[in-house]
């Protein structure tokens, strides 16, 4: 079966197929936007500024990851943020054609392109996605990067086993029990799914969407509770798909929610029904959608805490004294999943997402999230959480809460200018 009939079967749109694009315009004519091409500009421009500044900062071969204690922090090309800053940088010369900043994300790329060879991990799409399918996108330079992106997805791809029907997350490690895992999976995982598919279209080699669906489909089953949370990790046995272990790792005890997780959750589901059209997977965003913005314990300005059941956390937990940091940057990933959800919606469930989303925008561009010029080593926003239980990157600005904070205003100024959110 040639790659057009496959993604027509499955229903995965190409670039030039209509589904996508006329459901979005439905979506423009039916939603009230309540920001003003003003408040998207002056924050695109701050965020230019803040990481034109971050850019004269750091060294040449560095690729930032976050600020603490007064000094960078750079874990190399083979962390899994990799790809953010570059896929920032990116997105701001989208939106203001300056090739300053196309001259800075490219020389970036240079080091971050041998991990296209990388096949100890499942995060490559965002370490190459974010990065390198934005620079193709922007600059239709296919010579240039078709290679590391279809290399790219060939490594990920090897971390697939049919038995479980998903890609392996972590190779080696233990969870909090001390007990080492087998085959875990986790619920990020879901963001490295739309590189798969897109490369897939890319090359015409179907075996790529496959994957893609079949991890999907999995996680939906496996990874969520009746109200749809998600665990974080699920760990599997790898000969017969069986399931060994429901965990987390980053969160702050097994059952509880996770929010950063929530947040991939929603914004994988939602890619997968743009590509697939698969109705399922709407039903499944839309469930995450609400129970996240419908949590008992989310804050007023919808900036959540790092873990959406903190508040169970007992006196005597090592957690308790850190229980009420806020994660900026699952804020700034749910706003921009939600612009895209509410163009496959109807009504005032459309209408809620486009309001949740900008009040996290407003929230997300003012104090004390929001940076002052030259402020937090130039990254945009402050007050992230990498890891509390692993005690890594805990209330610091991070790469991928600025990535998907300028994905999210860039797509809403598509919405302000007439656009589709998504641009191929």
């Amino acid at each position: 079966m040639n790659i057009r009939n496959y993604l027509i079967l499955f229903g995965i749109v190409g670039f030039a197929l209509q589904g996508v694009s006329c459901q979005t315009k439905r979506g423009l004519a039916k939603n009230k936007l309540n920001l003003d091409s003003a408040f998207v500009n002056e924050n695109l421009e701050d965020a230019k500024k803040q990481i034109s500044y971050l850019a004269a900062s750091v060294k040449e071969a560095d690729i930032p990851t976050t600020f603490q204690n007064g000094k960078y922090v750079n874990w190399g090309s083979s962390w899994w943020c990799s790809g953010f800053y570059p896929g920032t940088v990116l997105y701001l010369y989208e939106y203001s054609n300056d090739t300053k900043l196309l001259d800075e994300a490219k020389r970036k790329l240079k080091y971050l392109e041998k991990e296209k060879n990388n096949k100890g991990t499942h995060d490559l799409g965002f370490m190459l996605y974010c990065s390198f399918g934005n620079a193709l996108r922007l600059t239709n330079d296919s010579s240039a990067y078709k290679n590391v992106l279809s290399t790219g997805a060939a490594s990920l791809a090897t971390r697939y086993k049919d038995a479980t029907k998903t890609i392996r997350s972590w190779d080696g490690g233990k969870n909090w029990d001390g007990q080492s895992w087998t085959y875990p999976v986790i619920i990020d995982n879901m963001m490295n799914l739309e590189f798969l598919i897109e490369v897939s279209k890319m090359t015409g080699n179907s075996s790529y969407a496959d994957i893609a669906i079949k991890h999907a489909d999995a996680t939906m089953i496996n990874h969520y509770r009746k109200d749809y949370s998600s665990y974080h990790v699920v760990d599997y046995n790898s000969k017969d798909g069986s399931i060994i272990s429901k965990k987390t790792a980053q969160g702050a005890f097994d059952e509880s929610a996770w929010s950063r997780g929530q947040a991939w959750g929603l914004y994988g589901y939602t890619m997968m029904f743009r590509e697939t059209k698969d109705q399922k997977y709407l039903r499944q965003a839309r469930n995450i959608a609400n129970f996240y913005l419908n949590h008992p314990n989310l804050p007023q300005d919808l900036i959540p805490y790092w873990d959406m059941d903190q508040n169970k956390l007992s006196a005597s937990s090592k957690y308790y004294k850190q229980k009420d940091l806020r994660d900026v940057s699952t804020a700034a990933v749910m706003a921009s999943a939600l612009l895209e959800l509410a163009q496959y919606t109807d009504g005032a469930e459309s209408q809620l997402y486009i309001v949740k989303a900008e009040q996290m925008l407003r929230s997300l561009s003012s104090k004390p999230y929001k940076a002052e010029y030259k402020e937090a080593g130039g990254y945009i926003l402050k007050h992230s959480v990498g890891s509390i239980p692993h005690e890594t990157e805990v209330d610091v600005p991070l790469t991928y809460a600025d990535y998907y904070y300028v994905e999210a205003l860039v797509r809403y100024k598509r919405l302000l200018d007439g656009q589709s959110v998504i641009k191929m």
